[in-house]
């Protein structure tokens, strides 16, 4: 198995949870990397966490089949708070990116097809209303990987020019190359404090859960996939995964309410309580049916977008032996 070690999936990675009648050995991995070993590389994970929307790609644009989903989202983000604007600009709110040089280390990432998404629904800003930046560099490829191919997709009708050598997407930003950047991670110059830079959404917390009450949409980054070839031989293996993953998961959860002491931040309790009150005690489901708003939203984006040759359809992605699995 691969992944990133998150808090969720601890007590997998550690053997608290087991799969059932399998031995795991889990190798963290980065995303980018870990999307080029499934969809072109040696294909030998057998589970491995991966790009969404780049599984959407392959799927649809390359008849990719050697692995299927499993309806489980070990990363989900809200994704307003991803926008990044040069305060010299006079960009006081999202319709004043229109006409905008934006820059992005990835066009076809999940992250920027879900920003792309959402400001296109919330605020009407197609993609095609900015001249789109991508960095030459990346201040956050320690954390990501190498972009995969699928991330550097590029759809007919967009404005889109490549970076200054050298330069990295934070570089740009500041040095006034483009007006605003969006980003999965917090570029470097916004993480260093510098006084040019700062958020389109002043309160990206408040903004992002009238998101979630509006739309009912908590968005996927990442999913987890599984060789074909493998439940083949391991039929129930799906349901097993699915279960492990969970348990994991609920087990943070426990941890988190029982032992809030143990945390670092001063309101960590308060702010577990205000999550809930707003999206519910599991507020990171896994399954399909609760999921299915976020899903169906990226995947009509990467179809919208031009970035995928068609609009799927959710349930065909995901491997027959787990379209109907729940938690309990």
């Amino acid at each position: 198995m691969a992944g990133y070690p998150f808090e969720h999936v601890a007590a997998l990675i550690d053997g608290r949870v087991p799969i059932e009648g399998h031995a795991v050995d889990f190798r963290p991995g980065k995303i980018g990397d870990l999307n080029t070993q499934v969809f072109s590389g040696t294909g030998t994970l057998d589970v491995t966490e991966i790009g969404l929307a780049p599984f959407v790609f392959a799927w649809a644009n390359d008849a990719f089949r050697d692995y299927s989903l499993l309806p489980i989202f070990p990363l989900r983000m809200f994704r307003h708070k991803s926008i990044f604007v040069h305060t010299d600009r006079g960009i006081a709110r999202p319709e004043d990116l229109k006409g905008r040089r934006v820059a992005t280390p990835g066009y076809s990432s999940t992250s920027l097809t879900w920003i792309r998404g959402i400001l296109n629904d919330e605020y009407g800003i197609s993609p095609t209303d900015i001249q789109w930046v991508v960095a030459a560099e990346d201040s956050s490829a320690a954390n990501s990987g190498a972009a995969s191919k699928q991330e550097q997709l590029v759809p007919d009708g967009i404005s889109i020019e490549v970076g200054p050598p050298g330069k990295d997407e934070s570089d740009l930003l500041v040095e006034g190359h483009v007006d605003a950047l969006f980003h999965a991670a917090e570029p470097r110059a916004f993480v260093e404090g510098h006084p040019k830079i700062q958020r389109l959404f002043a309160d990206p917390r408040r903004t992002e859960q009238d998101y979630f009450a509006k739309t009912g949409i908590f968005p996927i980054m990442h999913a987890v996939a599984i060789r074909n070839d493998l439940v083949e031989q391991h039929p129930a293996l799906p349901a097993a995964v699915f279960a492990a993953y969970s348990a994991a998961k609920q087990a943070t959860y426990q941890s988190m309410r029982d032992k809030w002491f143990l945390r670092t931040l001063p309101w960590f309790a308060q702010e577990l309580e205000a999550t809930e009150k707003v999206m519910g005690r599991n507020f990171a489901p896994y399954g399909i049916a609760p999921n299915r708003k976020a899903l169906d939203a990226l995947f009509r984006y990467t179809h919208e977008q031009g970035l995928a040759s068609r609009r799927v359809d959710i349930e065909e992605m995901f491997h027959p032996a787990a379209r109907s699995l729940a938690e309990t």
